[in-house]
């Protein structure tokens, strides 16, 4: 991927799916398990015991400033179920802010145990933004100079690495453009998203977030602030992009845009089958002209369902749809929406009919609306609006996101959905395939080794007192069972979001690709220096 030749704002000037939140949820004392369902503590260090924090910290010259004090936000993270106390945040207001302090630690050398988790909107799974009695570094505070929007022939946005989604959406919009690929839920930052994936239901078409970029700003583990592209400094652009933030701290980056639609006509429809259902998905992904946005939801003991649409949606044939009876099955629900304007949408409508005819769904579920662009792509904050006022977010959220290869698709979703999770659901399952095609495999992301396969997100949320079902134990013991069961019918499974506790596994999860992973976090992080919480590599050990 190209792009124009140009050169970033510098220091002083500058100043990771989905989730339809269905919970069934009581506000109560949070837990946390390491393994086991243990009460939910903070790990934390006293000042008289915090031999091991660089008071020279306090003596840098910054622009922005570090806290010392009142650090409990940063050791916590959507997931709620690690609490990681930092010693110190740092609240950058320009990119040397970050550089220096990396650089200062660097300089301390091996015997230094510090390390620097870079934290944007906190919305990690299991502490990966969260650094034990290291620095925080809060990536929001980052946010000048104001986004740049050039809409000339190949548009494009420069954005603070903490700077949200959602922001980007309006600012880009302003210029009648926006972002090719998105993640279900706006209100992460960029630095965030690119440091994984970026996935949704756009990623079929034009890959992930980090297949849409043209340039990064990255302050590596020694504190260099480095610009990187395709061209320039290659090596270093494409590991950090999914690099987990294992080589650097993305402090800017240049998006590309494209003219973004007023409308979308957003379209639910149901299958009883299983193999319809992805042979449905497969063939629209694999089509051109097709929808915009193409994602599978797998429902499990869910009654009304068609109900609890019509608020939002309009079912085509009121009567038959009155009519269906889910008789306690387990239901695939298929969700397509095509981006149109105003004058289009006589031809929308008829490429939208054209498309449904060329599906095997249960004619009686076909559901449709239209609603603005920006509501569709901002739709799952409607959702975190409403469970935060009820103390519903804040919760446990054991989330399991996986990648099958689509050869293994079928034998995967008879044993987990016809078996391990029959007839318990507490959450969102997301199902839907992907193009390995329009990934880059330059950068260091690990998929199947399959031109197609799927994303599988088990967004499940737990009652916190619970020892029921719907607790976290339960929802940690259904996960290991579907984790075991890719293991051990061989299905060459990929995690998204990983986490794992130790070494051995990341050599798993990595393969082939280990050993080029290791050479560059030696070149980049060589004192493993960034990123503690993904545990793949032992602070103060050099690389070798």
């Amino acid at each position: 991927m190209g792009s124009p030749p140009i050169s970033f704002l510098r220091q002083n000037n500058i100043t990771f799916l989905r989730f339809f939140m269905v919970l069934f949820l009581s506000c109560i004392t949070a837990r946390i398990n390491l393994g086991s369902n243990i009460p939910f503590t903070t790990l934390s260090v006293s000042r008289s015991d915090s031999s091991d924090f660089p008071s020279s910290l306090k003596t840098l010259s910054i622009d922005g400033h570090f806290s010392f004090d009142d650090l409990h936000h940063a050791a916590r993270d959507f997931g709620n179920r690690y609490q990681y106390l930092p010693s110190a945040i740092l609240r950058p207001k320009s990119v040397s802010d970050i550089a220096t302090t990396i650089k200062h630690i660097w300089q301390m050398g091996p015997a230094s145990e510090l390390t620097v988790a870079a934290r944007g909107h906190g919305h990690s799974l299991q502490g990966q933004a969260q650094a034990h009695r290291g620095l925080v570094i809060n990536m929001e505070s980052l946010r000048g100079p104001e986004m740049y929007v050039h809409a000339g022939k190949l548009p494009y946005v420069d954005v603070s690495g903490g700077e949200l989604w959602i922001n980007i959406l309006h600012e880009s919009l302003k210029y009648g453009l926006a972002p090719k690929s998105w993640t279900d839920y706006l209100h992460l930052t960029t630095g965030g998203t690119l440091s994984n994936a970026g996935i949704s239901g756009q990623a079929f078409r034009h890959g992930p977030q980090i297949s849409n970029v043209y340039q990064l700003e990255v302050v590596t583990g020694k504190g260099e602030v480095v610009n990187c592209s395709e061209k320039q400094n290659a090596d270093l652009f494409y590991s950090v992009l999914g690099g987990l933030g294992q080589f650097g701290i993305i402090t800017r980056a240049r998006i590309s845009l494209e003219p973004a639609s007023k409308m979308v006509k957003w379209i639910r429809v149901l299958y009883s089958d299983f193999s319809l259902f992805a042979k449905d998905q497969e063939h629209l992904i694999s089509i051109g002209n097709a929808f915009d946005y193409i994602e599978g939801l797998v429902i499990i003991n869910k009654t009304g369902l068609l109900n609890n649409w019509r608020s939002s949606f309009n079912p085509q044939d009121p009567l038959q749809a009155s009519q269906f009876n889910s008789e306690g099955r387990t239901l695939f629900c298929l969700e397509m929406a095509k981006n149109f304007n105003p004058d289009e949408t006589d031809i929308m409508n008829q490429e939208v009919e054209s498309l449904l005819s060329q599906l095997s769904y249960i004619s009686s579920t076909l559901f449709l609306s239209e609603v603005s662009y920006t509501e569709f792509l901002d739709r799952v904050h409607a959702s975190e609006i409403k469970l935060r006022a009820k103390g519903l977010w804040e919760v446990p959220h054991p989330w399991l996101n996986l990648l099958i290869p689509k050869s293994k698709i079928h034998a995967f979703a008879e044993e987990v959905f016809g078996n391990i999770l029959k007839g318990t659901s507490n959450g969102p399952i997301l199902i839907y395939p992907l193009n390995k095609s329009k990934l880059d495999n330059r950068t260091s992301v690990v998929v199947p080794d399959e031109e197609i396969f799927y994303l599988v997100a088990f967004l499940s949320s737990a009652v916190p007192s619970s020892m029921a079902t719907d607790g976290l134990e339960h929802i940690l013991t259904q996960n290991k069972r579907i984790l075991d069961f890719c293991e051990t019918a061989h299905l060459g499974m990929k995690q998204y979001l990983p986490h794992y506790t130790t070494q051995k596994e990341w050599r798993v999860h990595f393969g082939s690709r280990w050993e080029a992973f290791i050479q560059k976090k030696s070149a980049y992080d060589p004192l493993a220096i960034l990123a503690p919480g993904q545990r793949i590599f032992q602070k103060a050990i050099p690389i070798s």
